[in-house]
């Protein structure tokens, strides 16, 4: 073998490795997510839905500390937002019913599973899902490792998901979730600031005068 074919094998070997770790990858991942104390970050999230042949697409500001604070305040549609502030979660969408406020109780036991997309990826995922990479990619300009994970247990709301995984500070950038009634969301996340100061506030829903308040 020339020194050549060498060199180049030396060069392909680590990157081979990596791309079959694909366990590796994605448990990095939550354990930088799982020690971050706040995440803010922009979003655009795009929803398909075969049973209405539409697509929606919607963008604002993520802001979560913790697993049990939440918050996503849209600037498209205006004015939409959802906020988990530890004890409920407020889901006020006027762009789609407008006068209302969807009081829910908190969720006990674990994440926020249907709000909190974060969490159903990066909490414990090596118990979760059978995980398997799928490639290398760039995306607005980071390096990144894209791995699909496929749940083995019954009670997570979706049937696949793909996540692009920064291979520098090894969080979410982009992740695509096909439901279980064969919609697909996709949220790609931009603008990260891990550990941002986040105000009390942020996390405080105040119902607008003259909207109704619904509890469930």
């Amino acid at each position: 073998m020339t020194r050549l074919a060498i060199l180049a094998l030396a060069v392909l070997a680590p990157v081979a490795a990596r791309g079959q770790d694909a366990a590796a990858i994605v448990g990095r991942s939550a354990r930088a997510y799982q020690a971050l104390s706040s995440l803010r970050a922009d979003f655009e999230q795009r929803i398909d839905d075969p049973l209405i042949d539409t697509a929606m697409t919607s963008r604002g500001t993520l802001v979560q500390a913790g697993q049990s604070k939440l918050a996503m305040r849209f600037s498209s549609p205006p004015e939409d937002r959802i906020i988990i502030d530890g004890e409920h979660v407020w889901v006020y969408t006027p762009s789609t019913t407008p006068g209302q406020v969807l009081r829910l109780a908190l969720p006990s036991g674990g994440p926020v599973y249907g709000f909190n997309v974060l969490s159903w990826i990066l909490d414990r995922p090596a118990d979760r899902y059978q995980m398997q990479y799928l490639r290398s990619d760039r995306l607005n300009g980071r390096a990144v490792d894209v791995v699909q994970l496929v749940p083995t247990i019954p009670d997570l709301p979706f049937s696949r998901a793909i996540v692009w995984l920064d291979r520098d500070d090894a969080l979410p950038r982009r992740l695509e979730i096909t439901e279980r009634m064969g919609g697909t969301r996709t949220i790609t996340l931009s603008r990260l600031r891990p550990d941002a100061n986040v105000p009390d506030s942020t996390f405080v829903f105040a119902v607008p005068p003259g909207v109704h308040v619904i509890s469930q």
